[in-house]
């Protein structure tokens, strides 16, 4: 059993800067790839950023260039950085990771719970 916590959500102004983090605790063997989501009211859940184990990342184009992820291996956490908010950037945000069990030979994906960040004009 693996949880994944975010923290850092909130309201902020247009233009403004927020820092989200995802932090991982359980019975897992390591971690693969970390992922942040966003579901906006009445849309779609789309995927916002991807990292890799060795810091390999992509973006949506819609974030690219204001908002950077990054991981922290030690630690288990995950954060989203996310510079020049926009008011279409105000969505319910979620933390997404493959957990490794069994020295990698076992894979599962867990979600965080969402937190809300709304971006006012």
């Amino acid at each position: 059993q693996v949880q994944l916590v975010e923290s850092g959500g909130g309201l902020v102004q247009a233009g403004g800067s927020l820092r989200l983090s995802c932090a991982a605790s359980g019975s897992f063997f390591s971690i693969n790839l970390m992922h942040w989501y966003r579901q906006p009211p009445g849309k779609q859940r789309e995927l916002v950023a991807t990292i890799t184990g060795s810091d390999h990342t992509d973006y949506a184009d819609s974030v690219k260039g204001r908002f950077t992820i990054s991981r922290d291996n030690a630690k288990n956490m995950v954060y989203l950085q996310m510079n020049s908010l926009k008011p279409e950037d105000t969505a319910v945000y979620y933390c997404n990771a493959d957990f490794y069990f069994n020295k990698g030979l076992n894979l599962r994906n867990y979600w965080g719970q969402g937190t809300q960040v709304t971006v006012s004009s």
